[in-house]
């Protein structure tokens, strides 16, 4: 029987690839607390051997009628982001996926009163959501492949989902991983508060500092959640989605629903440690929060 070993609720922003040197000319001189937490994540978490796959909730592939799984038998090529170009331009990718366990969630689409649809196609985009977070946490010492067994898959955010869609989603999710003999770390790889400031002051905005989100009750609500988050009280980040849907969370913060819907959402009561500061990025809110497996299970 299979089982989720680990998840986290990651930043996946683009300044996390960019050069250092041009971090901190973004930062006034400081780098983000981001990258290094990435570092600390790989070394506590990514480079242990207790787990097999890794499934990224990607906030940045929107679906419209159905939830789709990556179901190749490996995902190659050079990534350039539509959004982006300048930043992210070229950048390889290279890791194994796992069809077995993305056609596994989709068989429990109708348990749990969803839509779910592996697809298997070489030429299915990719997106930064991905590619960021496996660049710092899959790539292994050949810098442009994961290390082998290794297996990584996205499902994706659908547009037309609301909280019930994407906790049902997680559920399926959960089934699947159960259902199978994977080791399972889920990443909901996205951000809080999602507001970007306008072009024409976007410039003024760059650095990480949390005074530079969008609103200050966008801080607060973001803030708020943080301290849920870290206590471990899954059930009353819930309970407050409608609140904070008012501060336009990424993808309608589809990807932590997702991943709790596989942890056992309300009766979920693992803490959070933080991995990183709580930052800006041009008007959004970001953060790294680790959840370990409680001893006793997800829901004890």
């Amino acid at each position: 029987m299979g089982e989720v070993v680990g998840a986290g609720l990651l930043a996946h922003v683009p300044t996390i690839v960019l050069p250092e040197v041009t971090r901190r000319e973004l930062n006034g001189g400081e780098d983000t607390t981001l990258v290094s937490g990435l570092r600390r994540l790989r070394a506590d978490v990514f480079e242990r051997d207790d787990y097999d796959t890794v499934v990224v909730l990607d906030s940045h592939w929107a679906t419209t009628v159905e939830f789709v799984t990556t179901a190749q038998d490996r995902r190659a090529g050079l990534y350039t982001s539509e959004e982006l170009p300048r930043g992210m331009c070229r950048m390889p990718y290279d890791f194994p996926g796992d069809p077995e366990l993305a056609r596994a969630v989709a068989r429990y689409a109708d348990r749990h009163g969803t839509y779910i649809t592996p697809i298997d196609d070489p030429y299915l985009p990719i997106y930064y959501a991905t590619v960021n977070l496996w660049t710092h946490l899959g790539v292994r010492d050949d810098p442009y492949l994961g290390e082998p067994g290794r297996r990584w898959m996205s499902i994706g955010v659908c547009q037309t989902a609301d909280t019930e869609d994407f906790l049902r989603l997680g559920r399926a999710l959960g089934d699947a991983v159960a259902a199978t003999d994977r080791r399972v770390l889920l990443i909901a790889s996205g951000a809080l508060s999602h507001t970007f400031w306008p072009l024409r002051v976007i410039r003024d905005h760059e650095a990480s500092g949390p005074e530079h989100i969008f609103t200050p009750q966008a801080r607060a609500a973001d803030e708020q959640r943080i301290a849920w988050l870290r206590d471990g009280d899954h059930a009353r980040v819930l309970d407050a989605m409608p609140e904070f849907l008012a501060f336009r969370p990424e993808a309608r913060f589809g990807h932590y629903l997702m991943m709790i819907g596989a942890l056992g959402e309300h009766a979920c009561t693992a803490p959070g440690r933080l991995y990183s500061e709580y930052e800006n990025s041009v008007g959004t809110g970001q953060v790294h929060l680790w959840f370990d497996r409680p001893a006793n299970g997800w829901t004890a």
